[in-house]
């Protein structure tokens, strides 16, 4: 289990970067023959992710609900996860697998959504947390002075 920092705390980037959600819904749950598989092919993608840096991934965080999941993921830049997404084998084969296996089905939903983040456009806290989210993807910082509050940290007023 990660370890809890007390205090508060923020994240801090260098650069524009990208955040994508990834998931699944479980629509059918006693088809389990048909949606494990989809569950399952998630994880050889984060371990050739986390293993090889270079190709823009940052981090991940892991949220799991009764019908399914999702992965909130942290990129360099939507160009890399792009890259990923068309050349990785891994990925490739999770995909034809649910196109061939699974299709339109109903027997289980997938979904994504990707958001560019310019330089500076983003906030986020951490009280009483371990490094989470994006501090775990970028620098995990002391949220105090300037970055106290959520304007602060967005550099929109003097933050005070």
């Amino acid at each position: 289990m990660s370890k809890v920092v007390p205090g508060r705390y923020t994240a801090r980037m260098e650069g524009s970067f990208a955040v994508f959600m990834i998931g699944m819904r479980v629509n059918k749950l006693w088809a389990i023959p048909k949606w494990w598989p989809v569950f399952a092919a998630m994880n050889p993608m984060l371990r050739e992710l986390y293993a090889h840096p270079e190709l823009g991934f940052l981090s991940s965080t892991f949220h799991l609900s009764w019908r399914g999941l999702t992965l909130v993921q942290y990129w360099k830049s939507f160009e890399h996860l792009e890259k990923y997404a068309r050349e990785a084998p891994n990925h490739l084969k999770a995909w034809r697998d649910f196109n061939r296996k699974v299709g339109a089905s109903g027997v289980v939903g997938i979904y994504h959504e990707t958001y560019l983040i310019p330089e500076g456009q983003y906030e986020c806290l951490y009280s009483n947390m371990p490094v989470f989210g994006l501090a775990k993807a970028g620098s995990h910082e002391p949220a105090t002075g300037r970055r106290e509050t959520a304007s602060g940290r967005l550099e929109r007023t003097d933050g005070l």
